[in-house]
């Protein structure tokens, strides 16, 4: 079993910070992470590797500070991992993003299994997952919650709806994007940072694959941010602080006035 695990760093929520000027966000590598719902693949990885046997690879795409993202993951227990740093993957959205990286899978790796999270949390768009297994022409089962049944040619899963959970059958090799209730995600071993210390991960560029330059970063993404901005949240409320129960009745009127005057009661 050959499973490949696309990964994104992404600036820790924490300490986002927008550029007032251009409205975009400032991406600071001392403050990224590992996208937080990429760690629900790679468990999920780890547990198929625990029971079928197979090799995990992680690929990840952006600057060189994203190797030690890779190596967090080489510590979880994945067996190898490789980064495609370039400017010109640069300013990718979700469409070249999954071109460039369906690309190096398919001309580098075998692949049974492609696992990634439901979405990265700085786009939050959940496309690019889709978009590789478009790009690769296999099948793919969105917002898969449980990994029901395994036959060595089809996997059962079960996907998260509104309505509740959805069964299905589908054919390796295939895409599953998961999301958080499938798995509790592991902590590294000690041996696992030790191992992931002592490995170098490859860097591979434009050159390194068959890439079509057209469809490559700013210049082959057919999307732009233009703008991003916080929400302002504006409340015209009133507080009332109950210190005895004269204090409470009062609270109760001013409640339902409040309520009257928004024809809400």
């Amino acid at each position: 079993m050959q499973i490949v695990i696309p990964i994104k760093q992404v600036p820790d929520t924490s300490k986002v910070k927008l550029d007032p000027e251009s409205g975009t966000i400032i991406r600071n590598p001392a403050d990224a992470v590992m996208n937080p719902l990429d760690l629900y693949a790679l468990e999920t990885a780890l547990r198929f590797k625990e029971t079928y046997g197979g090799k995990i690879t992680i690929v990840s795409m952006g600057p060189s500070s994203a190797l030690r993202m890779l190596k967090e993951a080489l510590a979880m227990g994945c067996d190898e991992a490789f980064l495609l740093s370039d400017k010109a993957f640069a300013g990718a959205d979700t469409w070249a993003t999954s071109y460039t990286l369906s690309t190096a899978i398919r001309q580098s790796l075998s692949y049974d299994l492609i696992l990634t999270g439901e979405r990265a949390t700085d786009g939050d768009t959940g496309q690019v997952g889709p978009g590789i297994a478009a790009w690769l022409d296999i099948p793919i089962a969105t917002y898969v919650a449980r990994i029901v049944s395994f036959d060595g040619k089809r996997l059962e899963v079960a996907r998260l709806i509104e309505e509740g959970y959805q069964r299905v059958s589908i054919p390796l090799p295939c895409v599953l994007t998961v999301v958080k209730e499938i798995a509790i995600p592991r902590l590294p071993t000690l041996k696992g940072i030790l191992r992931a210390r002592a490995s170098e991960i490859p860097i591979r560029t434009k050159e390194s694959f068959s890439f079509r330059p057209e469809y490559l970063g700013l210049k082959g993404s057919p999307t732009r941010v233009v703008k991003i901005d916080t929400p302002q949240i504006t409340r015209h409320g009133k507080t009332v602080w109950v210190k005895n129960p004269e204090d409470l009745s009062k609270a109760a009127v001013e409640f339902l006035n409040f309520l009257q005057q928004r024809n809400l009661y």
